[in-house]
């Protein structure tokens, strides 16, 4: 999870290096081509299992469906409304989306553990979106209310189709379905629904060779592969811990954006990718380790009365 996050984060940096191709076809490149690549290197395991598939149609269409919308609404709220109000809609609210899912379709409760790293991830990523909303005013100032107002919308969107596809890929993993499988299967339907959207808006991908890397870079790395992670990490971990791990995202990217682009992060953003990290150990982090500092308190307390007790039957 942490790995495809990772990668995922790369994904700003590598597009400010094809300014001129619009978030529309950025999105279908990325998510069409990354998905139909899932399908096809699945393909085998794919058609062995079609009949496991078929038992789940309404969890296959809900995910491929969700698949389509997402970089559509993602890449279009970023463009809407900025990229601090994008990201911390998008990418901070879909750990939310995600526990109302699962609460409302698995009856799932919700844990201490996973509130406590939600809670430090979401203002981890607030921070980082002010950090970047302070020294890129421009962006805001540039939309108009209307756009603002609709890029949050997308931006709801955008969360709430994550939670979907992760939810729908976690629902299939689970039942008995190999992770390769279900990824290929939800991924390829929901490319095979964005090749029309790169049909119309792809053309500024082939205008020039850097578009063009752009694009295959986008679809065969953090798409491609990091999906092919998140596939492997939904069989062993909740969708809502998977959202909260991709919290991840955004810290990887402003960390980029300083590195790679020559941004520069205030103290705020430090403290925002301090918050996330700390999100991450929290979740990831086994429950005996948690557990420890509770046990070696319960002894020095045990401890404490065990002498009390002692010490009175000694002055007795």
């Amino acid at each position: 999870m942490l790995a495809a996050s990772v990668l995922w984060g790369t994904t700003g940096t590598a597009a400010t290096f094809a300014p001129d191709v619009g978030p529309l076809a950025i999105g279908a490149v990325a998510m069409g081509l990354g998905g139909l690549l899932q399908a096809l290197v699945a393909g085998p395991l794919i058609a062995r299992h079609a009949s496991r598939l078929r038992e789940r149609p309404g969890t296959v269409l809900l995910g491929a469906v969700s698949v389509a919308v997402y970089p559509l609404a993602f890449y279009s709220s970023m463009r809407l409304a900025g990229v601090a109000a994008g990201t911390v809609v998008s990418i901070g609210t879909a750990p939310l989306a995600s526990a109302v899912i699962e609460r409302v379709m698995d009856r799932r409760r919700l844990t201490r553990r996973w509130t406590l790293g939600a809670t430090l991830g979401l203002s981890g990523t607030v921070l980082l979106c002010v950090a970047e909303a302070t020294h890129a005013p421009g962006d805001a100032g540039r939309s108009s209310m209307a756009a603002t107002l609709l890029g949050v919308g997308l931006g709801l969107v955008a969360a709430t189709t994550y939670a979907l596809y992760s939810w729908a890929a976690h629902r299939l993993i689970t039942g008995g379905i190999r992770s390769r499988v279900a990824m290929g299967a939800i991924f390829g339907l929901g490319g095979l629904l964005l090749l029309p959207v790169l049909v119309a808006t792809g053309a500024p991908l082939v205008s020039s060779w850097s578009n063009a890397a752009v694009g295959a870079y986008m679809a065969v790395v953090p798409m491609f592969a990091g999906y092919v992670l998140f596939g492997w990490g939904l069989a062993h971990v909740a969708a809502s811990t998977a959202t909260t791990l991709s919290l991840l995202e955004p810290a990887v990217a402003a960390l980029l954006a300083v590195l790679v682009v020559g941004e520069r992060l205030p103290a705020v953003g430090w403290t925002g990718i301090g918050l996330v990290v700390t999100c991450l150990a929290a979740l990831t982090a086994p429950a005996s380790l948690l557990r420890r500092p509770g046990r070696a308190v319960a002894r020095v307390a045990q401890a404490t009365q065990n002498r009390s007790v002692s010490d009175r039957a000694a002055g007795s």
